[in-house]
């Protein structure tokens, strides 16, 4: 298992790097891949996505700076930027772990230890995607499996500013907030010691298949 660092990417680069980086694990040529990055302000569109839950005209993302893309990703429409720590695993799931469920639940597992790391209870909400603390997600899910190779991931708010959440429905959910870890440990958080956290549990739950 490599885990690979790669700072503040473009979303749209990021779409590129991983399909390129998803046909060098079909063919052998890489081995499994966790991405941990960052995005400048963006709001995506998965393939579940609905237009009509983003909340801001085209000028009002201009003037915040928030580009919009639509995503191969599962998932309805989310945000990423700045101090969101935004996980993207390339990896080949074996012929006994080939069950999309599972990989979503040990995707969602890995967040899960990770806040645990910092005292924090997440959990999942039936029906819902993402990871919750009370009734505010601090996580989002969305993933792609083309061919058993995964790829796309999660999103975890460490010091993200929460209000660019206001110009969507994060997730199409209307009735929940959204939160970060600095907001609920009421303290800076460092974005390394959080990769730091995430690799070793990521690790725990994947650097054996």
């Amino acid at each position: 298992m490599f885990f690979e660092i790669l700072g503040n990417v473009p979303y749209t680069d990021a779409l590129a790097l991983q399909e390129r980086m998803v046909d060098e694990r079909a063919a052998g040529a890489r081995g499994d891949t966790l991405l941990l990055l960052e995005h400048p302000p963006v709001i995506t569109l998965g393939r579940g996505g609905r237009l009509h839950h983003l909340r801001a005209s085209e000028e009002v993302l201009a003037a915040r700076g928030v580009t919009l893309s639509e995503s191969p990703r599962g998932g309805d429409i989310t945000f990423h930027g700045p101090g969101q720590l935004v996980g993207y695993p390339i990896v080949a799931l074996p012929r006994e772990r080939r069950d999309v469920r599972r990989y979503v639940y040990d995707l969602e597992e890995v967040v899960i230890r990770t806040l645990s790391d910092f005292g924090l209870f997440g959990e999942r909400v039936e029906g819902l995607r993402g990871i919750f603390v009370g009734r505010d997600k601090v996580a989002a899910l969305g993933v792609r499996i083309s061919r058993w190779i995964t790829s796309h991931g999660f999103a975890l708010n460490v010091s993200t500013d929460l209000s660019y959440f206001d110009l969507i429905v994060p997730c199409g959910i209307a009735d929940r907030g959204v939160t970060s870890l600095e907001r609920l440990l009421g303290r800076a958080v460092s974005m390394e010691e959080v990769r730091a956290r995430v690799i070793e549990r990521f690790a725990e739950l994947f650097g054996s298949i």
